[in-house]
């Protein structure tokens, strides 16, 4: 078995860092090498934080820019969590330094800046991945053969997407997701991602031809020039007759459902992002009946329990330890999986259709 590990270096101390910290430690094929942020203590107090929870096994690095992180050569791969108006800018510049990328989402503000990071990274022959975890799950595989195999769906006719939380009156003040600035697509780019990321894994990553979306509630933080998408729903329309659905929401409390229905039945999931915290991966299929009989009607609950072992998350075999570890894979072999890029730029291109819908009350867009 070969010790070769891919050298991480991570941009900013955002709070998600502190998970993929610890998912880079299980990977078992990486390592954190240095941590960048605007001082070099700050980046220190980071490290010392995860360090006292979960050490990293080895030397970790405090740097105090992130220039300072791209001239490393003790450092692979980049880690972005970064709030999305300031992406582009480091994305770009860690391809240009030889650098593989795994950005949080969304990617970019639009379609165009996101396509320029891509190309970045292929003209520079690195890695690119943005970091949805639930793609890396095993459920989620699961799943798409229950939806291909013909008979647990049938013909595929309809997919709905949830996801919320109820931010508080502190939230909808001062955090960055209500800034327009900094996060300029709200709601729609850290909940709706996951919607249309779903959506788009559940149908073979096929294009919708028709996409509408409204803002329920938009919402301005303090410091915010203009407002963001608060509250959202789309809807989205695919060739042979397929749809779809979402809802995301500040607003609304801990909500994240689907399901994918066709005319044999349908699947659902109750946390398709961030699983429930169980050492198994749930979700269940669906055929219920009607029976009519004269006076008798009964509708009959036909369903069936699925599971997998496969840890809610800090586990060996959870979906964001698996996500590093497959990165890994990619970039101590050498290789490079379209299949990432891809993802990332069918997901921003249908999130850009949302925005353009919405500030034409609605009008279907053609992604």
């Amino acid at each position: 078995m070969s010790n070769k590990q891919c050298r991480w270096g991570f941009f900013g101390t955002a709070a998600i860092a502190r998970k993929n910290w610890k998912a880079i430690r299980l990977s078992g094929n990486g390592r954190v090498a240095a941590v960048a942020s605007r001082t070099a203590d700050r980046a220190q107090t980071f490290i010392d934080e995860c360090n006292d929870e979960y050490p990293a096994g080895c030397d970790v690095s405090a740097v105090g820019s992130y220039e300072g992180l791209l001239e490393r050569d003790d450092v692979d791969a980049v880690y972005i969590p970064l709030p999305t108006g300031l992406r582009k800018e480091w994305a770009i510049a860690a391809a240009a330094a030889g650098k593989h990328v795994l950005i949080e989402k969304p990617v970019a503000n639009n379609s165009s800046d996101a396509a320029e990071i891509i190309a970045a990274c292929e003209d520079a022959g690195v890695q690119f991945m943005d970091g949805v975890m639930f793609d890396h799950s095993e459920r989620l595989a699961k799943v798409k053969q229950q939806i291909g195999d013909g008979t647990t769906v049938g013909k595929l006719r309809r997919i709905n997407a949830h996801f919320s939380f109820a931010g508080d009156a502190e939230f909808q003040k001062s955090n960055i997701r209500v800034d327009s600035v900094l996060e300029t697509h709200g709601c729609l780019g850290d909940l709706g991602w996951y919607c249309i990321r779903f959506i788009l894994q559940a149908n073979g990553l096929v294009m919708p031809t028709s996409v509408s979306a409204r803002t329920l509630t938009p919402l301005q933080g303090e410091n915010s020039p203009h407002c963001v998408p608060g509250e959202m729903s789309g809807e989205l329309i695919f060739p042979d007759g397929v749809s779809a659905g979402f809802y995301c929401s500040f607003l609304t409390e801990n909500h994240q459902r689907v399901s994918v229905s066709g005319d044999k039945g349908y699947i659902a999931i109750e946390d398709f992002v961030l699983p429930f915290y169980d050492s198994m991966a749930h979700w269940t299929t669906s055929s219920n009946t009607l029976e009519i009989d004269n006076c008798r009607w009964n509708f009959r609950r036909e369903t069936v329990a699925h599971s997998i072992p496969e840890y809610a998350s800090g586990e060996a075999n959870s979906q964001e330890v698996k996500m590093l570890r497959t990165f890994n894979d990619l970039v101590l072999s050498g290789k490079r999986d379209p299949l990432y890029p891809e993802l990332a730029i069918k997901t921003q291109r249908i999130l850009d259709a949302c925005r353009k819908s919405d500030v034409s009350d609605g009008r279907p867009v053609q992604p």
